[in-house]
C-alpha cells in the first residue's frame, strides 16, 4: 500500500480534513500517526483512557478510505478458534457421512493395501481445506483482496498468550495453519490496535506496531467535537458544558466522563431545552455524565464551584479526537 493507493492520503493535512468531513475531529498528531501507520503498512497501537475516541478512529479511517471495517473485540480467555479460524464441523461430518456412502466407490480397483490408504489419503486432504475452513476475524481481513481496515479493541483485555498470536500476523501479514500451511495477506490490512491501559502490552508487540497515546481533549478541541456532532446546541451553552466536564474530570472519581458523556448530555440539555447551565439542569441530569452512584453523590456537594471554575482548572490535556 503506497500513496497511490490511496490517493487521498497524499498528507497527514489531508487524512485531517477528511476526517472532519465525516465528524471526526482530531489533532496533528492523530492525522499523522494514520498517514505513517498506512504508508509503512505496520500497526497503529493506540492507547488512552476508555472513551477518547479509539475506536473511532479506526471506523472513521475505514469511512474514509471506504475499506470493510473488520472489528475483533479482545477479552480474556480469546484464543484462535474465536480470532483466527475454525473448521467447519458440521460440513466436515457431512463429508464424512457421504465419503463412508462412497467408500466402495473409492477403492473399487485398487490394487492392494497400499494403493487404498493412498486413496483415502488423497481425500483426507481435501478434508483439512480451505473449503471446510471458517475464518474469523484476523483470517477474513487477511483474504480481502482489496485491502480492510483490521480493528483489534481492546489488547490489553487478552491474554499474553493472544499477543503470541499476534507477532506473527502483524510482522509478516501471514500466519501459519498447521493442515494447510502459511496464509499470506492478499493485501496487507491497515491494522489499528486499541488499549485502555488496563495493564502492560508486551515490548514484542510493542515493537511492531506505531505508538499513538491519545489523552482527554482540551477545552477548544472538545469545543468543537461537540459543534460537529451537536451542531444545534447554542455557543454559550457548549462552552458552559465543556467547562463544567473539564471540571468533573479533575475530581477523584471511579470513571471520569469521557467525549461521549459530553456529546450525550449536550443532546439531553438540547432535548430538554435548556439555554444555560444551572444547578438544578445539571443535578437532574448529573446521571448522563457520571455512570456510578458514589460518584454522582461525591459530586452534587461541589456542583455550585464547579459550575464556576477558576479559569487554570480547564487548561485540558493534549489534543484528542473525538468519540
Amino acid at each position: 500500500m503506497n500513496t497511490l493507493d490511496f490517493p487521498q492520503l497524499a498528507s497527514a493535512a489531508d487524512i485531517k480534513a477528511g476526517f472532519e468531513q465525516h465528524g471526526y475531529i482530531c489533532s496533528d498528531e492523530i492525522a499523522t500517526a494514520v498517514f505513517l501507520a498506512c504508508q509503512l503498512r505496520k500497526p497503529i497501537l493506540v492507547e488512552g483512557p476508555p472513551g477518547v475516541g479509539k475506536t473511532e478512529l479506526a471506523k472513521t479511517t475505514a469511512k474514509l478510505l471506504e475499506l470493510p471495517l473488520i472489528r475483533l473485540q479482545c477479552y480474556e480467555g480469546l484464543d484462535e478458534a474465536k480470532a483466527l479460524y475454525e473448521w467447519k464441523y458440521g460440513k466436515q461430518l457431512l463429508y464424512t457421512q457421504v465419503l463412508k456412502e462412497k467408500l466402495g466407490d473409492l477403492l473399487q480397483g485398487a490394487k492392494g493395501l497400499a494403493e487404498s490408504v493412498d486413496r483415502l489419503h488423497h481425500f483426507g486432504d481435501i478434508f483439512y481445506s480451505e473449503d471446510f475452513l471458517e475464518p474469523r476475524p484476523l483470517l477474513k481481513a487477511m483474504h480481502e483482496s482489496e485491502g480492510s481496515i483490521l480493528l483489534i479493541d481492546e489488547v490489553d483485555k487478552s491474554d499474553y498468550e493472544f499477543e503470541s498470536l499476534l507477532l506473527e500476523i502483524l510482522s509478516d501479514y501471514q500466519v501459519s495453519i498447521p493442515e494447510i500451511g502459511t496464509v499470506k495477506a492478499k493485501s496487507s490490512p491497515v491494522v489499528f490496535l486499541t488499549s485502555n491501559n488496563t495493564r502492560d502490552i508486551s515490548d514484542a508487540l510493542k515493537r511492531r506496531c506505531l505508538h499513538l497515546y491519545i489523552p482527554f481533549p482540551t477545552t477548544e478541541l472538545e469545543e468543537r467535537i461537540v459543534r460537529s456532532r451537536v451542531p444545534d446546541v447554542d455557543e454559550g451553552l457548549r462552552e458552559q458544558i465543556v467547562a463544567f466536564v473539564h471540571s468533573l474530570r479533575q475530581l477523584d472519581l471511579k470513571k471520569v466522563p469521557a467525549i461521549s458523556e459530553t456529546i450525550d448530555w449536550a443532546r439531553s440539555l438540547l432535548l430538554l431545552h435548556a439555554e444555560q447551565l444551572d444547578e438544578a439542569t445539571v443535578r437532574s441530569t448529573l446521571n448522563v455524565l457520571l455512570k456510578f452512584q458514589d460518584d454522582i453523590e461525591a459530586t452534587e456537594p461541589e456542583l455550585r464551584s464547579l459550575l464556576n471554575p477558576p479559569k487554570s482548572s480547564l487548561a485540558g490535556g493534549a489534543s484528542a479526537g473525538s468519540a
